[in-house]
């Protein structure tokens, strides 16, 4: 699966907007943007590292 599309699943499994995923996460706006849009990549190990908190923390709606 393309990365731009895992990351915009992760986000939307959690049932938050772009804005919230970003507060909750720590992680700028504007990069979450561009990994969503395919400008920028994320690293494979925030991906994982995303994937496993969502999961333990039982994010996922």
């Amino acid at each position: 699966m393309e990365q731009y599309i895992r990351v915009k699943e992760l986000r939307k499994s959690t049932g938050m907007n772009r804005r919230e995923f970003c507060e909750y996460f720590q992680i700028p706006y504007r990069t979450v943007t561009e990994w969503e849009r395919d400008t920028r990549h994320a690293p494979e190990y925030v991906i994982r590292l995303l994937e496993h908190y969502i999961e333990t923390e039982k994010l996922a709606k």
